[in-house]
């Protein structure tokens, strides 16, 4: 029989190799790129990757990561962790760890080549690792292009996916172009291989390259050249009939071109293995028990040949295309010829290999076993006892890693095989409730609350007497956890009941102060202040018993923001510094969480500056944790808020757009998506905030029943997007709604309140009747705590919703004061103008209008500008229909300077023409900009042009 060469050129790829080439091109930029290589098993993805990464090679650093078929036993992080350690080979040790800074702790998980001994987990957490691997790419891209390839998606474990979603959606700068093969007939209908690939493709991150079969005159091509001679149509007929045009195929059909074609697909795949001698065939059958590369000296011990025999084996094997060398290792040349020898075994042969590859591997030591390949063996040998001892250690092993999919897998696993082990407790060293507990707690950190509350409930049939106490109230507090994270009632009540058996029956404090602050937390959230204050206290007291200065810090946290509520500022402010003075002692969690309510809490009582500051702190203290990316989220989100209502909409646009788009589910993404939308709405960005709206809103809505914050900021959306419409009426009704709701007032309503009062003017402006809701608004604002509101805001939300001149004249000087929401000197200056129109003082009308419209354009916020525009052209104060106005006729110079504007001259360009400041062109184009009651150059051009 004739064997043909396997290294013929590749045929009938041109125009997918031309697209990984653009691809690439994209990333050289700058532009982080991601192409999902797809298509059937056979059909040559592995084969184009070969040929892309050999014209790379020279111009980037390629790092390859294989996924493998371990069922569901798939080692955490597999093929990351292969690409990372390629990664710090090539920067050095030293030079990665220079990069990453404090993340290299959290790395080390992953790659304990970045310090000695054993990575502590407790030192680090999994924002930390999140953001050291985005880190360790960005600093490789810094260098060189990088290409980072994952084959085999369809065997991935959960973790490695989640881990690819984040940097996929964290990697917004960088020469990084990620390459990932998935056998599309290997993934089954709404598993996390296909919920991954809709996910990322519905976002538009990931770009889907699916290679076709070749056609006749490829699939000629490509016989030709393995057999070095001419095909006969009979030949290629009977060819196409049977390869189907699929590249794998074609070479093992021509392997066979001179003889009978194999009945099956099986039978056609074993011709190169059957042709063996009985040596290599053995040696064949060992490496097909393999999940992945196998070494010499592992293939070796199993094989039990003398060496020349196995050497023998193994070039026997490599020279027919069966066998892949890749240095000491080996691996088949393709996954399907492995899958058909390891089919083709008896199911006591299978049983046996498996059983001698696990013994193998416990005998090069445990400490550097890999827990998941040993619960994949154990369980494909069917010993059950020493397979749930496995899952269980790689489960323990998989959450040490913060790899928290996987480590659910495997504690499924250990589920599935307790039934199989008569004494399963002494087996696995804990009992069937703690290991549910466990898993439950797992499940919720890798984001599968349902499942993790359902192995929770589950897991509560199961306590009786016997249950360990501690056990019990911690499974109650799980439970209540995960009801909070689907937005389900019963959380507090949960937490209530834990509270009674640890005061009945377990002497744990910290366990106490826990349990305390978390329902603390619970009433805080269901705006419950007074009896989150008492609950924080007592959390306080045991905590201080304790020493435990997380739950300490937390504890003050929660008080002070309460207090807040409460209008108790001495208190708060008092429990806040408390709060910062234990924080630094907790390894940085009750820290951030210290930032994160301080500055909310300041911009909610209108310190909008100071409320900047404490979260950019924040985002500071952040990053030195190495948790920037992840935690630091939230901060981002509270330094936007403030800038955003200062009229800065360039510095809160510039720091939104360097937050990837989230997720739905994820609680710290919905509120930076409710600020998204308000930005979208400032910027009169209509369509874009409602598609962003109808996306998020089913979540949205689920977070508002249970946190009473989050109602807030969606009413707010919901008016910020009715005024962008100028659905004015629609808008004063939502203030209304917002009145009359029975739930406790928060502070979040306060802006709001204030800002209403331009609601208020438009609806009295157009005609409309607001006596009913002015009734409303003052009747909420008297529900603020005294000493949160402002006498300055009262005047001004006053004078809108009383107007006369004076009371505007006055309220136009207290808008321009510090911390002050922006639009409110655009807003009072457009009423006054109202007021003086109507008083038939135009010419201070006309000047109020065109610093209303100057304000409005400054701080870019669009459904203001085009309320300055209507009032503008109804009452004659700007042009109308291209006529200019009388009282706003341009100056002789500034007629000068907007016939350059519209040559399309830049304020310095402007300044040389004609010899004055760049400054002195910008005043100009604004006073240009306001006569004409524009917002825009290119109006102001088109203006003129029409005069």
């Amino acid at each position: 029989m004739t064997v043909p060469t396997i290294s013929a050129d590749m045929v009938g790829r041109d125009a997918d190799l031309a697209g990984l080439r653009r691809a690439f091109d994209r990333a050289s930029g700058g532009e982080p790129s991601a192409v999902l290589i797809e298509g059937e098993a056979g059909i040559g993805k592995s084969r184009l990757l070969r040929e892309f990464q050999a014209e790379v090679a020279d111009s980037a650093d390629v790092h390859v990561g294989r996924c493998f078929d371990l069922g569901s036993a798939r080692s955490a992080y597999g093929p990351l962790t292969s690409i990372l350690r390629s990664m710090v080979e090539r920067l050095g040790v030293a030079e990665a760890k220079a990069a990453i800074g404090v993340g290299a702790e959290a790395l080390r998980m992953l790659v304990p080549e970045l310090g000695e001994g054993v990575a502590v987990r407790d030192s680090t957490s999994p924002d930390a690792l999140r953001d050291a691997v985005a880190t360790l790419i960005e600093a490789a891209a810094g260098i060189a292009p990088q290409v980072l390839v994952v084959e085999d998606l369809h065997w991935v474990d959960d973790s490695t996916l989640v881990m690819l979603t984040y940097l996929l959606r964290t990697l917004q700068a960088g020469r990084v172009l990620l390459l990932i093969t998935c056998r599309t007939d290997d993934v089954r209908r709404g598993d996390a291989v296909s919920r991954f690939i809709a996910e990322t493709t519905r976002a538009r991150i990931i770009e889907r390259l699916t290679l076709e079969r070749l056609d006749r005159d490829a699939t000629r091509r490509l016989v030709e050249q393995l057999n070095s001679r001419e095909l006969s149509d009979t030949s290629l007929d009977r060819l196409m009939d049977r390869a189907e045009g699929v590249p794998f195929f074609v070479e093992e059909v021509a392997c066979c071109a001179s003889g009978p074609l194999p009945d099956s697909l099986r039978e056609m795949l074993l011709v190169r293995f059957d042709q063996l001698d009985d040596d290599a065939r053995h040696v064949v059958r060992v490496v097909s028990g393999a999940e992945g590369m196998l070494s010499h000296t592992l293939l070796a011990r199993l094989a039990g040949l003398p060496d020349d025999r196995l050497d023998a084996a193994i070039r026997a094997a490599s020279h027919v295309g069966v066998l892949s060398v890749h240095d000491d290792e080996y691996t088949f040349r393709h996954a399907l010829l492995r899958e058909a020898v390891h089919e083709d075994l008896l199911p006591g042969e299978r049983a046996r290999l498996h059983r001698a590859y696990a013994e193998a591997l416990e005998a090069t030591a445990l400490d550097r076993c890999d827990r998941s390949s040993l619960a994949h063996h154990w369980h494909l040998a069917q010993v059950p006892d020493r397979a749930l001892v496995a899952s269980v250690a790689a489960m323990q092993e998989a959450k040490a890693r913060f790899a928290f999919a996987s480590a659910a897998r495997f504690g499924e696993l250990a589920l599935e095989l307790w039934e199989q082990v008569p004494d399963a407790e002494e087996v696995a060293g804990l009992s069937h409730v703690r290991l549910m507990r466990q898993i439950g707690s797992i499940l919720r950190n890798a984001g599968e609350a349902e499942r993790a509350l359902a192995v929770a409930e589950r897991a509560l049939e199961e306590v009786d007497e016997s249950t360990d106490p501690a056990e019990h109230a911690r499974l109650l507090r799980d439970r209540g956890l995960f009801l909070a994270n689907l937005g389900l009632p019963g959380a507090a009540e949960l937490f209530l009941e834990a509270l009674e058996i640890v005061d009945r029956a377990v002497d744990d404090d910290q366990l106490h102060a826990t349990l305390l602050n978390g329902l603390a937390g619970k009433y805080m959230l269901a705006s419950m202040p007074r009896e989150a204050i008492i609950t924080a206290t007592q959390a306080l007291e045991i905590a201080t018993r304790a020493n435990d200065p997380r739950e300490i810090s937390v504890a003050h946290n929660l008080r002070g923001t309460c207090r807040t509520y409460l209008g108790q500022l001495d208190e708060a402010f008092a429990d806040f510094r408390a709060a910062a003075l234990f924080a630094p002692r907790s390894n940085g969690g009750a820290e951030l969480r210290f930032h994160v309510n301080y500055s909310d809490m300041l911009g909610l009582l209108g310190r909008h500056r100071e409320a900047f500051d404490v979260a950019a702190a924040g985002i500071v203290r952040a990053r030195e944790l190495g948790v920037e990316r992840a935690s630091g989220t939230l901060m981002v989100q509270n330094m936007v808020e403030p800038l955003l209502t200062l009229g800065d909409i360039d510095g809160a646009t510039s720091r939104l757009s360097a937050v990837p788009i989230g997720r739905p589910q994820v609680l710290n993404d919905q509120y930076v998506v409710l600020t998204r939308i308000r930005v979208l709405a400032w910027q009169g960005r209509i369509d874009d905030a409602e598609r962003m709206r109808e996306e998020w809103m089913p979540s949205l809505r689920r977070t508002g029943e249970l946190e009473r914050q989050a109602w807030y900021r969606i009413v707010e959306n919901d008016i910020a997007l009715d005024i962008a419409r100028g659905q004015w009426t629609h808008a004063l009704d939502a203030v209304v709604a917002m009145t009359q709701d029975e739930g406790f007032v928060l502070l979040h309503a306060y802006r709001l309140l204030l800002e209403s009062g331009w609601v208020v003017a438009e609806v009295r402006a157009s005609g409309g009747d607001v006596d009913v809701a002015v009734s409303a608004i003052r009747r909420l604002w008297a529900e603020i705590p005294a000493a949160v509101r402002d006498e300055g805001w009262a005047a001004l939300l006053d004078a809108l919703l009383d107007p006369s001149v004076a009371a505007l004249r006055r309220a136009v000087s207290l808008a321009d004061g510090e911390d002050v929401p922006a639009i409110m000197r655009g807003v009072t200056r457009l009423e006054l103008a109202r007021m003086l129109v109507a008083d038939g003082q135009r010419p201070e009308a006309q000047v109020a209008l065109a610093d209303a419209a100057t304000i409005a354009a400054r701080i870019g916020h669009v459904p203001l500008q085009n309320s300055i525009a209507v009032f503008g052209r109804a009452s004659g104060l700007v042009a109308r229909d291209g006529e200019a106005a009388d009282e706003l006729e341009l100056t002789a110079r500034e007629r000068q300077v907007v016939e350059l504007v519209a040559e399309g001259l830049s304020n310095k360009q402007i300044g040389e023409r004609l010899y004055i400041s760049s400054k002195t062109a910008s005043v100009h184009v604004s006073a240009i900009l306001r006569k004409l009651g524009v917002s825009t150059r290119t109006e102001a051009a088109m203006v003129v042009a029409r005069r």
